[in-house]
């Protein structure tokens, strides 16, 4: 799929992704910033006050009643992290003009509320409704209470905190539960005026529109939107290896232990490391899943993601608690084995066709398309799918053990029972 992206209007840019196989047309609205442990709170909460009413449609019951009227287009607000970037927002999905009664046009009027949302919210005397902040900042504070209630997100979540302590990548894209309680209105309101006047505005289409009619549809909606001076937005930088390995303890009330490890890459070769990745945990066919899994029996649950935005691996993984030491051990093991090159034909064309497949299928969700471009785009690549899975076919075996080799043991978390020895 060809993908054209062109710029609108000050730090506003329109990635338009051309499709006419899907019954419904995407259309999203995303503010880019840099994250940090002091705004993501504030942030993350934007987007569901906005998305609460706006001055013609001022509560859910009208809102809904309209969106009702375009028949049953939904408009859901967004709060992710893109490498070093919070992104924040809205994604509207809609019937498209080939499958409307009458070919009756909803991009305008969809555009024309998505605009609303951002740029005409419902206020009283310049300031957000109380009563809609504080029943939305609740929403928050249980979204972030409830990555504790589960160990696996909150184990993986530690891990990064404590590998990119200091780094905007180590800080969850809902921000903490301290600064969330507080937040106030006049705050939200201070966040909302300063990320419309000067925060990169990213625009994605998916549907059958051609790029002339979105792009004038957008202006159209979007003029009313401030902008003074619009801040660049600096790229993630990658992580630098510890000269000693950090290693962390929790202990809370679990009957499952949590080991995480973090390694440090010190190569850019991208296709070459996302192959090492998917050979060392990254599939149902990993290093770790067929040996320490199921093979030792060493843990519930093993893999690793490669976060190429940062230049890391996390591995993450349920163990009994007197297990930690063997199960440590064994994942280490591995890894070697990857960076030795001890892997079978069948290994390196599973990885292969795992990471292919992936790209390949992309292109059969708008969601997933948005995704992926909103993730380019954040985090400064402009490859496409299919440029990704060239790059994977082609990469050579011993690419990726050089590659490997330059991966190396940053961190290692544990979460253990109260009591329990490691």
């Amino acid at each position: 799929m060809e993908a054209t992206r062109i710029r609108l209007a000050e730090g506003v840019y329109l990635t338009h992704l051309p499709a006419r196989k899907f019954k419904t047309s995407l259309l999203s609205a995303q503010f880019l910033t840099r994250i940090t442990a002091e705004t993501a709170a504030a942030q993350a909460l934007l987007p569901a006050v906005l998305r609460r009413g706006t001055v013609r449609y001022p509560d859910m019951g009208t809102l809904s009643a309209r969106l009702d009227g375009l028949y049953g287009a939904v408009i859901d607000y967004t709060v992710r992290k893109k490498g070093e970037s919070q992104c924040v927002g809205f994604v509207a999905s809609l019937i498209d003009d080939a499958f409307t009664p009458d070919g009756e046009k909803l991009l305008e009027p969809v555009a024309e509320l998505l605009g609303q949302l951002i740029c005409n919210p419902t206020t009283k005397r310049g300031l957000f409704l109380p009563e809609y902040v504080e029943s939305e900042r609740t929403n928050l504070v249980d979204a972030i209470r409830s990555i504790l209630n589960d160990k696996r997100e909150y184990a993986d979540l530690r891990l990064l905190q404590e590998m990119c302590d200091g780094e905007p990548y180590g800080v969850s894209q809902f921000g903490d539960e301290k600064t969330a309680e507080t937040l106030t209105v006049e705050r939200l309101q201070e966040t909302y005026v300063g990320l419309l006047a000067s925060a990169p505005l990213e625009l994605f289409y998916c549907g059958s529109a051609e790029v002339e009619r979105v792009k004038e549809a957008l202006l159209k909606a979007l003029s009313t939107l401030p902008r003074t001076i619009v801040r660049s937005l600096p790229r993630a930088s990658h992580h630098v290896a510890r000269e000693e390995v950090r290693r962390v303890t929790d202990a809370m009330d679990v009957t499952q232990g949590k080991l995480g490890m973090g390694f440090t890459c010190g190569s850019d070769d991208f296709s070459a490391l996302m192959m090492g990745n998917t050979l060392f945990g990254g599939s149902s066919n990993s290093k770790l899943f067929m040996n320490v899994r199921e093979k030792l029996s060493l843990c519930y649950y093993a893999s690793s993601l490669f976060h190429w935005q940062k230049g890391i691996i996390t591995v993450s993984s349920g163990i009994e608690f007197q297990n930690f030491q063997r199960a440590y051990d064994e994942i280490q093991s591995q890894m070697k084995a990857v960076q030795d090159g001890k892997l079978e034909e069948w290994e390196l064309t599973g990885a292969r066709s795992t990471l292919c497949n992936a790209y390949a299928t992309i292109g059969d969700s708008q969601s997933k398309l948005e995704n992926f471009w909103l993730g380019r785009v954040a985090t400064g690549r402009d490859d496409t799918p299919e440029e990704l899975a060239e790059g994977i076919r082609t990469v050579s075996s011993e690419r990726i053990y050089e590659a490997m080799r330059t991966v190396s043991l940053d961190t290692v978390y544990f979460l253990k029972g109260e009591g329990a020895e490691e």
